[in-house]
């Protein structure tokens, strides 16, 4: 709950001078320090004021506010585009101007390489005037190279900035918009698509400023290479152009086709998440029921759907990068086939010249135009989703609450009646009145899904008032249901914002019983909770809880069933110590089943179905002899109601990313008076969670052996070899070409000088020359295209066969895995990292072979041509080869703690979700909003850095790449005599496009590097502890067991081989690990009988014998009803009761019930037990309970204390 706290070093970014920003030398120190050490995250540099969350996140909020403003008044639905362009035009605008002089200087680049290359066609060694000019062309030339450069990674590092900002300030207004939102929103979503907007969504903002430029600066780069090209080759141009301009609607068909399939691969890909988040989390009863095989053909059904969507979209991709690859072998081809049938002569400067200029362009218009549109398209849909859940309800803010003025504090309630739903004819709450005063303590006591919880949620504000009214005066303080604790110290658990007061702090842990348990905790109350509370019980969370209210000193107590967690002498305490006596001043009202309290409160309120039965005082009932004698009857506890925290709602409450407790559900022990010790947590490794693994050094090569192995055999992978190498020698093979031609060309036209001849020879060759030219251009597109196909099939295949081992190794893995590894980090292997393998890693590294063949193309025909170049280039190459290493060093930590620094963002986000209620409860808002912004500001800060030292290193090898032109430039002026202008325009021409070119594949390597990270933490989890087989060689006859005999003899148990005993010497007794009521998302039908094994009738038997019958066939479409996520459209006691109609239906030999009960009325637990009289009489049953009417017609009762030693 802290901020990450933490030295914090100032941004060297704010001193620095213009050069050093113009070279980012700024970063020098830090890539010092990382090449000495592992960086930490204190190495990372404070986030820049202008970037910081919660700056950029109010600025945009006050825009949307102002859009939503005016939407409303002009009666319409408010756009977030708007918004988003009203804030950001100007600085983004001004970096046009970036884009504006690298595109004209890429224009300009190819004029400079003709006149060279002219000098070369009319070479006469006397003439040094052409020489200088030859020379001043080369200067020319090296300085548009060298200026080039510098602006692109300026440029890019702004636009990258600016897309940064964006993303942090959406992700500050969609965590806003997630505390804000009212239940009926809440139905309406799930964590997992929160979650998913601010993982996925968000990131398309990211790439889209990278692109967005292209969109004007394309088609004027088009024009103006047309104007140029013209007045080189005359009217052929057109030929060419045409191509591009068709490619251009036939990628941006590809580019719409692919969205859409990307939004459908994403409905699956959230299916499929929510699936496997349930699964985590209900995995321990998968484990018990023995389901796993049922569930990994349920995930795998809906893996091979989203897979063969993905296929079809990466074969788009191939397709689109294929013809990227191709369309500049096309343009060229095409226009001097034309050319030369239209009767010109060719010659190498136009050649050159028209090869350049293509180049120019067609990076922009087949690359980067394309890719603008695409990603627009995409941001424009994830704005979309975005701005439907911006505009979902928001809770409204009712309750004024006063600080000071204690003489008006009251809570006065009169016919109230809500519904939490409007459709569902009957309301949640009818007609309720009743009024409690500061000193007053009210009962609330009722049947399962009576309203009770609801009628706190009233109070509270988050179950809308129909009608009625209803009157809060003063600060509420408000104990859920089901305990909710957040990642961080106990301590800070129970201040909750609050200033730490010795003396009151260690009253209210007394009060709380409390005292003992900080004594066995580790670290006292300052042990770390982590994500799922996996040090506490659920009887320890339930007192935090209780303590949390209490310390905060509010005037208005709303308890929620804070006595069914622990056992009868620890509940007797809390009734005693803390709600009786700490609490006596203020106004509480608890919702209990502990009728055995009752005489000591002020009134009593009893509800069925939404309605008051009956108000008044425990005497008054008495003497009235209502049916409240028969609940008291049993003096006991009774039920849960929709659950606290997010009543009857979707939102997967507790479910989706907190499993109860960890071990204690195991050990609720008899416990003493003052401190109820239960069980202490038994398992000490685990006091924090242990820290996500991340792996370090470089990316071992087994792991890419492995990896292209998963996708494909041997064979396939030597054929995929091949083609690539011959995809490549073909295109190069068709530019030598055009340079040998040229070159004959030039040799004819000097013989042939005045001679008749000269018509019969050019026509001679030109069948043939245009022949082998069409031949190799047919090779090239076809290797091309196939080669693309391939990669991806074999890549999305490896990932598929990863998945896979990954699920069936986490199904076989053992319940303590779970335990010890919050929900998050196993969600993200299945989330993030498995969207890397299926989307980004293949189109990354075909991207990165595709460069890579490219660059040697390059260099051999530059060494082919001018075999002098290899004495800079080597040189050059140990340059490259050093710095690339020592970019790596630190690069790779920078990455790594780029996504250990994520996490907490999105766990974060989850946690408040489940706490939602207790957060707004105690208006701790402003200070969960503060806290994401500072787990957001720490991810921006090594972000920045990960943007930061890519252009460093980017600048750097530019500057290598513009140094090879220069040679080669200069190397063939001074080489002159021995070298023909075709060869000179070849190794020239394709010395330029180097420049980008090498950079591109560096980055690509060091991508695919990063990228495969992801398949490192993939293949970690194949490679899991399993647990025994499921199925033993040695199977029991068909007919075992028939009857249902336990023994233990002298067991002792330990939860991990290096835990403390949690049994010892144990004879003659199970325990269950079954605490929860686990629902999955489904129909009822599903949850009941999950592979329909039972017919309807047997399914309705087993509801009566339940007493769910009616509930069940009230619900719109009966069995077949849908229930919300973790099916919080029950109540917490409906839950248990569909779980043990489950256990009925199975009618096992062994029955085994750990608290079934604990939630449920006493009319209810009685006919229960009646039902399991029955139903179970030929079975073994063990009953775990802390209700001794609830065992008390047992054969045998067995009670276990804490192991104390000696």
């Amino acid at each position: 709950m802290e901020a990450p706290r933490r030295e914090e070093k100032p941004n060297p970014l704010r001193a620095a001078n213009f050069c050093s920003r113009l070279f980012f030398w700024w970063l020098n120190p830090l890539f010092v320090t990382g090449h000495k050490r592992k960086l930490e995250e204190d190495d990372m540099y404070k986030v820049l004021a202008e970037d910081s969350s919660e700056r950029v996140g109010q600025e945009l909020q006050w825009y949307w506010d102002k859009e939503v403003q005016k939407a409303k008044e002009e009666a319409r639905t408010p756009h977030l585009t708007k918004a988003i362009i009203l804030c950001y035009w100007k600085s983004y605008l001004a970096l046009g101007l970036f884009t504006l002089i690298e595109e004209t200087l890429k224009v300009i680049q190819p004029v400079f390489l003709g006149k060279i290359i002219n000098y070369f066609e009319s070479f006469d060694p006397l003439d040094t005037a052409a020489l200088n000019f030859a020379y001043g062309y080369a200067a020319a030339l090296s300085v548009c190279t060298l200026i080039l450069a510098i602006t692109h990674h300026l440029y890019f590092y702004h636009v990258q900035r600016a897309g940064m900002k964006l993303r942090v300030a959406m992700c500050h207004m969609i965590y806003r918009k997630a505390l804000r939102l009212s239940n009926t929103a809440l139905r309406k979503t799930t964590i997992g698509q929160i979650v998913n907007l601010l993982s996925n969504d968000v990131n398309k903002f990211d790439q889209v400023t990278i692109f967005l430029h292209f969109l004007w600066a394309g088609p004027l780069q088009a024009i103006a290479v047309t104007v140029l090209l013209w007045i080189e080759i005359g009217p052929s141009c057109l030929a060419g152009m045409a191509i591009l301009i068709i490619l251009l609607p036939l990628q941006t068909c590809i580019g719409r086709l692919f969205s859409s399939l990307r939004s459908r691969t994403a409905a699956f890909t959230d299916v499929r998440i929510r699936t496997m988040n349930e699964v985590i989390a209900g995995m321990r009863i998968i484990k018990m029921y023995a389901w796993e095989k049922s569930f990994s053909e349920l995930v795998s059904s809906i893996r091979r759907k989203e897979i063969s969507m993905v296929l079809k979209s990466s074969y788009l991709r191939g397709l689109n990068l294929a013809s990227f690859f191709v369309a500049s072998k096309i343009t060229v081809f095409l226009t001097f086939m034309t050319y030369v049938l239209l009767g010109n002569v060719i010659s190498a400067s136009r050649v050159f010249v028209a090869v350049s200029l293509y180049g120019a362009v067609r990076l922009t218009v087949t690359l980067f135009f394309p890719a603008a549109v695409e990603r627009a398209s995409e941001a424009m849909i994830s704005i979309r989703r975005i701005k439907n859940f911006l505009i979902l309800d928001e809770v409204s803010q009712f309750n004024l609450q006063l600080e000071n003025s204690n003489e008006n504090i009251l809570l006065h309630v009169q016919d109230l009646t809500c519904y939490w739903d409007k459709s569902l004819e009957i309301p949640t709450l009818q007609q309720l009145s009743f009024t409690v005063r500061p000193g007053e303590l009210l009962a609330v006591i009722g049947p399962v899904g009576a309203g009770k919880s609801s009628l706190l949620s009233a109070v509270l504000g988050e179950l809308p008032k129909d009608k009625g009214l209803m009157d809060v005066r003063g600060r509420i303080a408000y104990v859920s249901q089901q305990p909710w604790v957040f990642p961080g110290t106990v301590r800070s658990n129970i201040l909750f914002g609050r200033e730490y007061e010795k003396e009151k702090y260690e009253k209210v842990l007394k009060v709380c019983a409390l005292k003992k348990d900080m004594g066995l905790l580790e670290d006292g109350d300052l042990t770390m909770i982590g994500d799922r509370g996996a040090t506490l019980s659920g009887g320890q969370k339930a007192r935090v809880n209780l303590a949390r209210a209490v310390y905060q000193d509010a005037d208005i107590y709303l308890l929620d069933d804070p006595l069914s967690a622990v056992d009868a002498e620890v509940s007797r305490h809390l009734f005693e110590k803390c709600i009786y006596q700490a609490l006596h001043q203020k106004i509480s009202i608890l919702v209990t089943h502990q009728l055995q309290y009752l005489h000591a409160v002020n009134q009593i309120l009893i509800l069925k179905e939404g309605k008051m039965v009956g108000k008044g005082t425990y005497s008054e009932f008495l003497s009235s002899g209502i049916d409240f004698a028969s609940l008291l009857k049993k003096n006991e506890e009774v039920e849960q109601s929709p659950i606290p925290g997010i009543s009857t709602m979707k939102l997967a409450r507790n479910r989706t990313f907190s499993q109860s407790s960890v071990w204690s559900q195991d050990s609720l022990v008899q416990s003493q008076k003052d401190g109820a010790i239960e069980q202490p947590p038994t398992e000490p490794l685990v006091t924090a969670l242990p820290e996500e693994s991340r792996s370090e050094g470089k990316i071992n090569f087994k792991i890419y052996r492995k990896y292209f192995a998963a996708g494909a055999n041997y064979f396939v992978i030597f054929i995929l070899l091949l083609l690539n190498i011959l995809a490549q020698v073909a295109y190069v093979l068709q530019d030598w070409w055009l340079s040998y031609w040229s070159n004959q060309q030039e040799k004819l036209n000097v013989t042939s000088h005045g001679n008749n001849g000269i018509n019969e020879t050019r026509h001679l060759d030109l069948s043939l020359y245009l022949g082998i030219y069409a031949g190799l251009t047919v090779a090239t597109v076809l290797f091309g295209i196939v080669r693309s196909l391939l990669v991806f099939t074999v890549l999305v295949n490896a990932g598929q066969t990863l998945h896979n081992k990954m699920f069936q190794s986490l199904l076989k893995a053992p319940v303590l895995f779970f335990d010890r590894n919050p929900i998050g980090r196993i969600l993200n292997r299945f989330s993030k990292d498995i969207g890397h393998l299926d989307d980004l890693l293949p189109l990354t590294i075909l991207d990165f072979i595709q460069t890579l063949l490219q660059i040697f193309g390059v260099v051999a025909v530059a060494v082919a041509v001018i075999p002098w170049i290899l004495i800079p280039l080597v040189p050059l190459c140990i340059l490259f080869i050093f710095l690339r290493r020592y970019f790596l060093d630190t690069a790779r930590d920078i990455k790594r703690l780029e996504s250990t620094t994520r996490s907490p963002v999105f766990s974060h986000l989850s946690t408040s979700l489940q706490g939602l209620w207790t957060i707004r409860a105690f208006k701790a808002e402003q200070r969960f909003q503060e806290l994401f912004d500072a787990h957001q500001d720490l991810h921006s800060e090594a972000w920045f850095l990960f943007l930061t030292t890519s252009r460093w290193f980017a600048v750097r090898l530019d500057a290598i790449c513009a140094i090879f032109v220069i040679v080669v430039a200069f190397g063939s002026l001074l080489l002159a005599k021995t070298l023909d202008a075709g060869q000179v325009g070849l190794a020239l021409s394709y010395a330029i496009t180097l420049m980008g070119m090498f950079q591109w594949g560096v980055r690509q390597s060091a991508e695919v590097e990063n990228l495969m990270i992801s398949v490192e933490r993939v293949m970690e989890y194949t490679e899991l502890e399993k647990e025994a087989p499921w199925e033993s060689n040695k199977r029991p006859p068909a007919e075992w067991p028939s009857q249902g005999v336990i023994a233990f003899e002298n067991v002792n148990f330990t939860y991990s081989l290096d835990g403390p005993l949690v049994l010892r010497h144990l004879s003659v007794l199970i325990r269950s690990k079954e605490k929860e009521p686990i629902l999955f998302t489904g129909t009822m039908r599903k949850n009941l009988d999950p592979f329909n094994e039972y017919t309807d009738e047997e399914l309705w038997n087993v509801l009566e014998e339940v007493q769910l019958k009616e509930a069940v066939e009230e619900l719109p479409d009966k069995m077949e009803t849908q229930l919300a996520e973790s099916g919080s459209n029950f109540s917490v006691g409906q839950r248990q009761l569909v779980c043990l109609a489950r256990a009925v239906l199975k009618k096992n030999q062994i029955l085994i019930i750990d608290e079934a009960t604990a939630n449920v009325d006493p009319r209810t637990d009685e006919l229960i037990q009646k039902t399991i009289r029955e139903k179970f009489a030929q079975c073994t049953v063990l009953t775990i309970a802390h209700r001794l009417n609830t065992i008390i017609d047992s054969d045998k009762i067995m009670v276990t204390t804490v192991y104390q030693g000696g």
